[in-house]
């Protein structure tokens, strides 16, 4: 796991000292990416640059890497994430006359990108299994391709140019170029404000994201995206038990791919049926006892209140699988003033590079890794279960999923809309922007066929399935890279197979729910593995904290900003509507997104153009 940018100028050779110190500015804002060695590589019109986390082959797998031909370097690439598949590659590349220096996967991407992409780079990028961002310069064609994994799970942005491309695995390596101008626009705005993304950009005026599945192609004569995959109907053959052994079957496959590593290895563990069928499944393959953590609050279990999210608290649920499974047990427990911590909230919005937040949950999700960092440098998270499976309680309910429009969306998503000023509301048409993201969704959704398709809820749960894979799904997945990325911890993440995501998504709604209630297969998959409790247990989201302290600080930082006329967010808000919001609500998300908002655009200096 790594971090990685560049810049591509056609017009200018790159070698000069200013060029190489823009590129040196822009690898450096990636050193806790990559905290173990960093790396340049510079060639006429293309400088690529590299941040490592050492996780395989720690001493041959140094980047940027190159393939040689005739004594020069034919192919250059920065490659961030984990090829699972890599040692049957390179077995199949071996048995074609190719010859390795080193026992990287990153070695193994080469070859096959000389081997299968050549002219076409999509059939490369189809054999491998795994989480990646990378980059790869072809000096001869003077061709360079961004590619991003199937699901999204690492980073990826680029920011074209008058004759090139910007890119980095996060935003804050591309503004370090002095050719990227941080400024946002109104179409920005929406998508700072909105619980939706846009695939098709960023809240950065230019800039966009490399989107799930796809690469795109760089030459003098422009730049284009193309898609290498994207979820299809498979026609789902198998009956109800065929499917739950084939589920298991694939897991097993999944887990012991992602349980390679040359470094120390961990499970996040939160007692609920995705994280506890995982440790089990990793444990049953490891030699010793498996690490694992949880995140837990003082006094969280002891004063703990139900809501209708998180019915039932971790911690007894985390220390019975911890005991019948066996692990290497730690739990991580977190104090209002922790969180609080100024220092803490800068580091968590810098890690996000967004104005993007979920508050005390992205605090508590960085402490967490910052810990676990301290004995563990790869950890297996649960992340994707829930919208593969069908785990939210939106699936089962039809209120949501009759819905014209996306079924998480809640009316505390909008909270913010009541601090904003009115005319600024009007003009970003928030309302509007989720409906055309949401028929952009629908219009993707791959048909049903078979017997299935001539049932109306058969085909609606395709629907909705679709949306929490590719819409809410992303958003989760770069969370959890950034908040353990910002410590130089790699976070692994099974349930986001393809293989198993591909299968699953093709099963039909019945087969998920056959026992009557949520993720059905994947509790029969692996029920055996697990106390009865724990199989039984009902989804419990990933903990708030419940201190009013956190609530008090909220409200003082608010305060503090609406008072302050030079305030970065002062000419979106209404004073009067925000105190007004600050008083009629305990629901503080929208507080809590406003003040990211105005941190980002101080920190990053960001040019308001609305």
């Amino acid at each position: 796991m790594c971090g990685i940018c560049g810049w591509i100028d056609f017009n200018r050779d790159l070698g000069g000292p200013d060029a190489r110190r823009e590129l040196a500015d822009m690898t450096a804002t990636l050193a806790y990416r990559g905290p173990d060695d960093e790396g340049t590589w510079i060639g006429g019109p293309a400088a690529l640059g590299h941040r490592r986390l050492a996780v395989i082959d720690i001493q041959g797998g140094r980047q940027p890497m190159t393939h040689q031909e005739d004594g020069r370097p034919a192919l250059v690439l920065v490659y961030t994430g984990e090829t699972y598949n890599y040692r049957e590659l390179r077995q199949r590349l071996a048995g074609l006359a190719h010859r390795f220096d080193t026992s990287s996967d990153t070695e193994v991407v080469l070859h096959a990108h000389r081997e299968w992409g050549h002219c076409d780079p999509r059939n490369a990028v189809r054999e491998l299994n795994g989480m990646f961002a990378y980059a790869l310069w072809d000096t001869a064609k003077r061709e360079l391709l961004l590619v991003r994994d199937r699901l999204g799970i690492k980073p990826l942005y680029y920011y074209p140019t008058e004759h090139g491309v910007l890119f980095g695995s996060e935003p804050k390596a591309i503004l370090a170029n002095s050719f990227a101008e941080p400024a946002m626009d109104a179409d920005g705005l929406r998508r700072a404000l909105s619980p939706i993304p846009d695939p098709d950009g960023t809240v950065l005026h230019g800039m966009h994201e490399v989107q799930p599945g796809h690469i795109v192609r760089v030459t003098r004569d422009g730049i284009r995206q193309v898609s290498y995959w994207h979820l299809t109907d498979t026609g789902h053959a198998d009956d109800v038990p065929t499917t739950v052994r084939r589920v298991r079957e694939l897991l097993e496959n999944t887990i012991q791919r992602q349980l390679i590593a040359d470094v120390p290895l961990c499970t996040l563990l939160s007692g609920g049926l995705d994280s506890s069928a995982m440790t089990a499944l990793a444990a049953s393959f490891s030699d010793q006892p498996i690490r694992s953590f949880a995140v837990d609050f003082v006094g969280y279990t002891d004063k703990f209140i139900p809501t209708s999210q998180r019915p039932t608290p971790d911690g007894p649920y985390v220390q019975e699988v911890a005991k019948h499974v066996a692990t290497d047990h730690t739990d991580i427990t977190l104090s209002a003033h922790e969180l609080i911590d100024p220092n803490v909230r800068a580091a968590t919005l810098h890690a996000r590079d967004l104005p993007l937040t979920l508050g005390n949950l992205d605090s508590s999700l960085y402490l967490l890794f910052r810990a676990i960092r301290q004995r563990s440098t790869v950890a297996l998270s649960g992340e994707g279960a829930d919208e593969l499976f069908g785990g939210y309680t939106y699936f089962l309910d039809s209120a949501h999923v009759q819905r014209d429009t996306f079924p998480w969306i809640e009316d505390s998503d909008h909270i913010v809309r009541r601090a904003l000023d009115l005319g600024l509301l009007k003009k970003l048409d928030l309302s509007g922007y989720v409906d055309e993201q949401y028929r952009r969704a629908l219009a993707e959704v791959p048909a049903l066929t078979g017997p299935a398709s001539a049932d109306p809820h058969e085909r609606r749960m395709r629907e909705v399935c679709y949306l929490f894979l590719t819409r809410l799904l992303p958003r989760l997945l770069d969370r959890k890279d950034r908040m353990s990325m910002a410590s130089g911890l790699e976070v692994r993440v099974p349930f986001c197979d393809h293989r198993l995501v591909e299968y699953v998504f093709g099963t039909p709604w019945a087969y998920k729910t056959f026992d009557g209630r949520e993720k059905s297969l994947l509790r029969a998959a692996t029920a055996d593995l697990l106390p009865q409790s724990v199989v039984q247990r009902v989804k419990s989201a990933y903990p708030a904290i419940q201190d009013v302290t956190y609530d008090k600080m909220l409200r003082t930082r608010f305060t503090a900003v609406l008072n302050d006329r030079n305030a970065a967010v002062a000419p979106l808000l209404s004073v009067n509507r925000s105190r007004a919001l600050l008083d009629a609500t305990e629901d503080l998300r929208g507080v809590e997104q406003i003040l990211a908002l105005e941190d980002f655009l101080t920190d990053y200096k960001v040019t308001l153009t609305i």
